[in-house]
């Protein structure tokens, strides 16, 4: 994913910075107001991560703009107030969650990955071709190639780079994989997904110049552009 954060407590913009970057995601800072709105116009996002009390411009404004100017960027508020009256106000004003201060890490990356799934859920919906650097992958013709050049999958193999693909960028958990592509409620013990991974890996990498599968150690796999 690709987060804009728009928070002038640099200790938590810290904090927060660590935690996504620790997963690969990418994360940019604004400490005003101001700038995160610029940013934000200039820029596409994933995600958008706001403070409501900042520098310059406040973040309800920051929204309001965003949305009268179109910009659907899934917007999550943080913020330290927390009575019922603001949180109504801050999603009236056109954001789609808000988290209160403190928070914990595990709990705003559940909120943030919620968002980015319904979104991208949403506009894959209108896709048939899925695409990573120069990978495509076909919906209706059921066909990937790299670079031009042809990929014969299984179709096990198929349906887990679908599901990868369908969740470009971010970190997919074992967990994910067994409920998603083998239909497994429960984890049968075996090494079944490391070993279709690995073999989907040299099928889409060998040969080709830049590597689009990573392995997220202790956490799962993301398949993603490379920078």
């Amino acid at each position: 994913m690709k987060i804009l954060l728009i928070e002038d407590d640099r200790e938590v913009a810290s904090f927060i910075e660590k935690g996504f970057k620790e997963l690969n995601h990418q994360i940019k800072i604004c400490f005003k107001g101001s700038d995160g709105l610029q940013k934000a116009k200039s820029e596409k996002f994933d995600v958008i991560i706001t403070d409501r009390m900042l520098p310059e411009i406040e973040g309800l404004t920051i929204i309001k703009t965003l949305r009268s100017e179109g910009n659907l960027t899934p917007i999550l508020i943080l913020s330290t107030l927390g009575d019922v009256d603001d949180r109504v106000k801050g999603l009236r004003s056109g954001s789609d969650d808000y988290l209160v201060k403190p928070f914990s890490f595990a709990e705003l990356l559940a909120r943030v990955e919620a968002l980015y799934r319904r979104n991208n859920q949403t506009n894959l919906d209108h896709k048939t071709i899925l695409k990573v650097e120069d990978l495509e992958l076909n919906l209706l013709t059921r066909e990937v190639n790299r670079a031009g050049k042809n990929i014969d999958l299984q179709q096990r193999e198929f349906k887990l780079l679908e599901y990868l693909l369908k969740n470009k960028g971010q970190v997919v958990t074992r967990a994910m994989l067994l409920e998603n592509v083998w239909d497994y409620n429960f984890d049968p013990q075996t090494n079944i997904i490391d070993v279709h991974v690995s073999r989907l890996r040299t099928k889409i990498e060998n040969g080709f110049e830049k590597p689009i599968l990573k392995t997220i150690r202790g956490v799962g796999f993301c398949i993603e552009d490379s920078e």
